[in-house]
């Protein structure tokens, strides 16, 4: 069962990306980047950057009923065992339920936000995780490592590029490693020379996760290459080149 979602002040759901209809069928809930340790509130650009992912994908769902949210947290920080992003990712879940009934959530996170996708997919609503460069913390034999139990029964995909200096792929490489052996249906793509912001190959990753967030939620065909990292055994499907292009010809 999902743990009891308790927001600190100044959480909330931000305004909604594209137009509610009498039944909306999904919901994707953007989470910003942030910090590991801070009590200051996400920065403007964090949160920008996600609700331009939300609105990609809105747009490119809009036919299936799909909606967004940025998740604006309290404060920016992980700050040890407060999680507070992953707290707010967990309420912002409830309230999705609350205003739209039962509708499959895809949780899309970016650097901090990522990981707090990832810890907060426990929520019976959630369906699917994306998490771009997500920020995983190191290994340390003294501290539990990252859980990966919540994650099973989801559709995971990570997204890092190789040349990542604020958040380390080797790190999001090992989880997927221990997320793929509770849960077949991981998969991570590697962008090839992209920093943190993957700003390199933006147009191929905002194709690669409207491929994978339409497909988690509403069951449309994976373009071969998600449905082949899928498939794949590590560390073939963990290690998935994203090719130039992608996007073009998605079903192609």
């Amino acid at each position: 069962m999902a743990q009891q979602a308790m927001p600190l002040p100044g959480t909330r759901l931000g305004r909604l990306i594209g137009a509610e209809r009498s039944a909306v069928s999904g919901v994707v809930l953007l989470l910003p980047g942030g910090a590991e340790v801070s009590a200051r509130r996400p920065s403007p650009l964090a949160v920008n950057t996600a609700r331009v992912l939300g609105r990609h994908l809105v747009r490119a769902g809009r036919a299936e009923g799909l909606v967004g949210h940025v998740v604006h947290y309290g404060r920016r920080g992980w700050n040890g065992t407060d999680e507070l992003p992953a707290r707010a990712a967990r309420w912002a879940v409830e309230e999705v339920v609350r205003r739209y009934g039962d509708v499959p959530v895809c949780l899309a996170g970016l650097d901090m936000g990522g990981r707090a996708a990832l810890h907060a997919a426990d929520h019976p609503a959630v369906n699917s995780v994306l998490a771009l460069a997500p920020w995983l913390p190191e290994d340390d034999v003294a501290v539990a490592p990252e859980p990966v139990k919540q994650l099973s029964g989801r559709r995971v995909l990570i997204v890092h590029g190789t040349n990542d200096e604020r958040t380390d792929p080797e790190l999001s490489f090992r989880f997927a490693e221990r997320v793929k052996k509770a849960n077949r249906d991981t998969c991570r793509f590697e962008v090839h020379s992209d920093g943190h912001g993957l700003h390199q190959h933006r147009a191929e990753v905002a194709a690669l996760a409207a491929d994978f967030v339409l497909g988690a939620l509403f069951g449309r065909p994976f373009s071969r290459p998600v449905t082949d990292a899928l498939a794949a055994p590590p560390p073939l499907g963990l290690r998935m080149p994203l090719a130039s292009g992608f996007g073009r010809s998605l079903r192609g």
